[in-house]
């Protein structure tokens, strides 16, 4: 049936008849301009659920595309305008001024002075994959090694991100005036965060199609499991939504898109690949186009390759430098974790090294893949293989402390094992996760880890 008789059928049938005044249903045109008011003052001035760092983050949309060599012309009296809005309640002039920025962000023109422009804009797998030599180790899937080290990646995924959601967002300096030298959960840990939200959509995708899923699975997968997001898979989301699919759903208004989202969920690529970081990159360079673009995809792709060859190296720093090495050296990417790990080389301590990377990285929002990927190598540096002192340097450095945490914890956990891991760091969660996925909303870290093993091994 067409659709012009679908609508023709409907309206045949339709028999008049006269509404109460109750009946008329025009409260929730109220209840629905609330809800758009709230978000858009969240746009504007925010704290983040699970720390209560303060973010703008239509303001930081300027500072991310000023980042990626673009000049995003007068905003400055458009902000200024829109958080006095703010201030005053004024919703009717906030709702405007933000239309007026976003316009204004996307027409921005490049700014041909931009050190971004020196590297090589990554635009598909292809091109990435012509630039890099992978290395590729065998390993037994179908092994009960496996199967613990799956279990006990998710557990120290869950450790990482229980304890850097209560400190993300703020600084190394702050930190340690607030908690001193942090070497334990700062409240009782919990999972809720939107870190594993992506990797379970992910996980759905694959457990279906195995090697040949691609973009379109995952996106359909996020726009029936996840109600929400932030910054870039907010905007992601809404494109799908309104069937603007990947790759232009990474790139389509997104100003976010080199933010540290794909970056905080490719460890279940590198389940999904062990020892074969060439696959763990390529899925996640389709899991990341959903939502990101170029660097931002790298970053995804750094992490799987960190978690795919946990399961076969010991070395951490040697781990390290040979997923350095399958980076782009023509990318911006390479450039940040390069430098983050000449600190390292050239230093006697975690915080000797990460002070340049802090400074270097200055006009990055905290949010950004690169301050955060800087944090990544010199945690796994300086904390050397030592899951303690990997936690300790990771939360100490600051920046989105849960999503850095979670992925580096997940190839600590798997090389180092459950016996080298104190107790009270996974006791807390038992074997219940609490997620916003929808009909995820609480499952096992059992469950959770046969279906990872079942997907890789049906792939």
């Amino acid at each position: 049936m067409k659709a012009w008789e679908m609508e023709k059928n409907l309206i045949e049938s339709a028999i008049p008849k006269v509404l109460e005044e109750e009946e008329q249903q025009w409260d929730m045109m109220e209840d629905i301009g609330k809800s758009e008011d709230a978000s858009i003052k969240l746009l504007w001035g925010s704290n983040v659920p699970g720390s209560g760092a303060p973010e703008r983050v239509i303001i930081a949309g300027v500072q991310a595309l000023e980042n990626k060599g673009c000049i995003v012309e007068d905003y400055e009296d458009i902000v200024q305008q829109g958080l006095e809005a703010l201030r005053n309640d004024d919703m009717i002039k906030l709702h405007t001024l933000t239309s007026k920025l976003y316009h204004q962000m996307n027409n921005c023109k490049k700014d041909e002075k931009s050190s971004y422009w020196q590297y090589k804009e990554y635009k598909n797998w292809k091109e990435y994959e012509q630039d890099v030599t992978f290395i590729k180790d065998p390993y037994d899937v179908h092994s009960k090694d496996y199967e613990e080290k799956i279990l006990i990646g998710w557990k120290s995924q869950l450790v990482g991100g229980a304890l850097g959601t209560a400190i993300e967002g703020y600084t190394t300096d702050n930190l340690r005036k607030t908690f001193g030298e942090i070497r334990d959960y700062v409240r009782k840990p919990n999972t809720l965060n939107d870190d594993i939200t992506f990797e379970l959509a992910f996980l759905k995708a694959h457990m279906e199609k195995g090697g040949d899923v691609d973009s379109v699975d995952i996106a359909h997968e996020w726009i029936g499991l996840i109600p929400a997001g932030w910054s870039a898979e907010e905007v992601a989301l809404r494109n799908i939504r309104y069937g603007i699919y990947p790759p232009e759903s990474g790139t389509f208004c997104n100003p976010y898109c080199e933010w540290i989202g794909a970056q905080m969920r490719g460890a279940i690529c590198g389940m999904v690949a062990p020892g074969n970081p060439k696959e763990a990159a390529r899925l996640a360079w389709l899991d990341g186009q959903v939502s990101h673009y170029n660097n931002g995809i790298i970053g995804e792709i750094f992490n799987a390759m960190l978690v795919s060859l946990s399961f076969t190296k010991s070395d951490v720093r040697l781990l390290l430098k040979e997923v350095i090495n399958m980076i782009p050296s023509k990318s911006e990417y390479y450039s940040v974790v390069k430098f983050a790990l000449d600190q390292c080389e050239k230093s006697d301590n975690w915080e000797q090294a990460w002070r340049p990377c802090e400074k270097k990285y200055e006009r990055y929002n905290w949010i950004h893949a690169y301050p955060n990927a800087a944090a990544e190598v010199v945690a796994l540096w300086f904390g050397n293989g030592d899951y303690d002192e990997t936690l300790h340097i990771i939360a100490m450095e600051g920046v989105d402390v849960d999503c850095n945490a979670a992925q580096i914890m997940t190839a600590i956990g798997i090389i180092v094992g459950k016996d080298k891991i104190a107790d009270k760091w996974t006791e807390p969660f038992e074997n219940n996760i609490v997620t916003y996925v929808r009909g995820m909303e609480n499952i096992s870290i059992d469950e959770l880890t046969k279906w990872t093993v079942e997907s890789c091994r049906n792939a």
